[in-house]
């Protein structure tokens, strides 16, 4: 027996939609100016301690796919080290926001698993935004 045909034309969409999410990530850098307050203090204190670090994903006990990102720890624990879900990328690669593993989790294009944070609500626009900011300027430690 095979599945209704609403269920291909929603298969069908969802790998439309993908794809242009997909390629919108990875598509080289527009070379746009640099947001100089994109900082990883920033990023740390706006994304990761309010959305991950809650009990269970990516604080001190639940480790979710080995990585804690509570203060004083996410930094070492992201930057050009290499992701246990796609072993081709980073978590986070500077400069590159399409090959950071991170940011593609967040975007929910083109990884393994589900979107982070996980079940949602997923970040803002301009959470996001912050991340990828922060990656394009060289994911210094600031």
């Amino acid at each position: 027996m095979f599945p209704p045909m609403r269920f291909y034309a929603a298969l069908l969409a969802l790998l439309f939609v993908s794809c242009g999410k997909l390629a919108e990530i990875t598509a080289p850098d527009d070379g746009g100016p640099l947001d100089p307050t994109a900082t990883f203090t920033r990023v740390q204190s706006e994304v990761f301690t309010p959305n991950c670090t809650v009990v269970g994903c990516h604080d001190s006990l639940g480790r979710q796919a080995g990585l804690v990102l509570v203060p004083g720890t996410s930094y070492a624990q992201l930057v050009n080290q290499p992701s246990t879900q796609i072993s081709s990328l980073s978590r986070v690669t500077p400069r590159n926001f399409g090959d950071s593993y991170l940011y593609r989790k967040i975007a929910g294009v083109g990884i393994t698993g589900e979107r982070m944070p996980s079940g949602g609500p997923y970040l803002t626009d301009a959470q996001a935004s912050l991340v990828r900011e922060w990656i394009r300027r060289g994911a210094p430690n600031d």
